[in-house]
């Protein structure tokens, strides 16, 4: 198994974590050529994740656009969501091969630390989920979630208080006990082999398309475009066309508002090679290495970082980085919920976004794939906010009031 991709990826972290990183290669060494290990893993996805997730053709939006079509592989249409639910099964399967009673946990929007309590629920697992305390806001209703399934989550308040601080804090964990606590990392990033057995586990959905794909069109799409925050959906679906050159992959990043410095999450025009958080990567940071202030109106695409994986096939042109502002994502929720009844995460928008824009711009013959990557019930009260829903406004504090008065 190789610990790296080009320059990227490899294994930074301090010595006492080694042999616990060691062991996990090891074993997952093992369970992956363990026919036992992979039956468990594909009935858990069916019977539990509710796999597979359909394509749907967007024959409303494209015929709007008036150009290619448009297929939505949507991940949403998952037990919990998203399609984190896909690689916290793997993760958590590996958890009970390895006897470890424990799972540790960051999240951003939510999906990853929701998926990593409903899978540690399933198989019987405690669950610390470490969170931002800006984002325990803005995405409150899978905080709920987690609390409702047995989950603790742990506010993270030091940094800006989004992922990266999250992802620090769950490190610091795992280092205080890793002998009886399996980190559950949420996508393609972290030291070896954390990227690769991320996208291993997550390369059923890239399996997925291309077979569905092929079975509507009788051929492969002329652009698969998925988000990329730390990469983990765009890493699955891109693996199931990445050995076929005729397909153009497009990873679009969070732009935010603006080009300046902590208003957008844009690691491809405004990042450089560092090591962070255990593995070397295109991060946002100032000239000493220490990471900038991101920005993103998606929570899971607010993040300093790029899966080293995803850097090492941009270095090498195989895959195109596009960034959609936090206006043009709001405009693709819009246009999607409109036109095909499909409310997509703000992650997602903006994958939507560049479709929408790369579509009428090439022939009714060609064909695009925009992964779905999570569906937008976590996101209604920033939708709401954003599109100055004052009916909604007035909801919440009508019903604060009757609650208050009733109590």
């Amino acid at each position: 198994m190789k610990r790296h991709f080009g320059i990227f990826g490899g294994r930074y972290v301090p010595e006492l974590l080694i042999p616990a990183l060691e062991e996990l290669e090891n074993e997952y060494k093992l369970a992956k050529n363990d026919p036992r290990f992979k039956r468990e893993f594909k009935y858990h996805l069916n019977s539990f994740a509710g796999r597979p997730t359909p394509l749907t053709l967007a024959d409303n939006l494209t015929k709007k656009l008036g150009g290619a079509k448009i297929y939505l592989k949507n991940e949403g249409l998952n037990h919990t969501g998203a399609h984190k639910i896909t690689h916290c099964i793997g993760h958590a399967l590996m958890a009970k091969r390895m006897g470890k009673g424990r799972i540790i946990a960051e999240t951003g929007a939510g999906q990853h630390g929701l998926a990593s309590a409903a899978v540690a629920a399933r198989f019987g697992l405690s669950c610390t989920v470490y969170m931002g305390e800006t984002d325990i806001i803005r995405q409150r209703p899978n905080v709920f979630w987690m609390k409702s399934l047995g989950a603790e989550v742990v506010p993270v308040r030091n940094g800006n208080k989004t992922l990266k601080d999250a992802v620090n804090a769950a490190i610091r964990d795992w280092i205080e006990n890793v002998d009886n606590s399996y980190y559950l990392l949420g996508s393609v990033v972290g030291p070896h082999p954390y990227p690769t057995m991320t996208r291993d586990f997550q390369s059923v959905v890239g399996k997925e398309a291309r077979k569905q794909i092929l079975k509507e069109e009788k051929k492969l799409p002329d652009i698969v475009t998925a988000c990329i925050g730390g990469g983990s959906n765009a890493m699955g679906i891109f693996s199931g066309f990445i050995n076929k050159d005729t397909v153009e992959l497009v990873g679009v990043e969070a732009g935010g508002t603006d080009s300046t410095i902590g208003k957008h999450s844009s690691r491809i025009t405004g990042g450089s090679i560092g090591v962070v958080e255990g593995y070397k990567s295109i991060f946002l940071q100032d000239k000493d290495g220490q990471l900038q202030k991101t920005h993103s109106i998606a929570a899971g695409l607010d993040y300093a970082g790029l899966g080293p994986e995803i850097a090492y096939l941009h270095s090498k042109n195989r895959i195109r980085i596009k960034k959609a502002s936090d206006a043009e994502a709001l405009n693709a929720f819009k246009m999607l919920s409109r036109y095909e009844g499909i409310f997509p995460a703000l992650e997602s928008a903006h994958a939507i976004a560049y479709a929408i824009k790369k579509a009428p711009r090439i022939g009714k013959d060609k064909i695009i794939i925009a992964n779905i990557s999570g569906r937008g019930d976590k996101d209604l009260f920033i939708i709401a906010s954003a599109f100055k829903d004052k009916n909604f406004g007035s909801f919440l504090k009508d019903e604060s009031e009757r609650r208050e008065y009733h109590e």
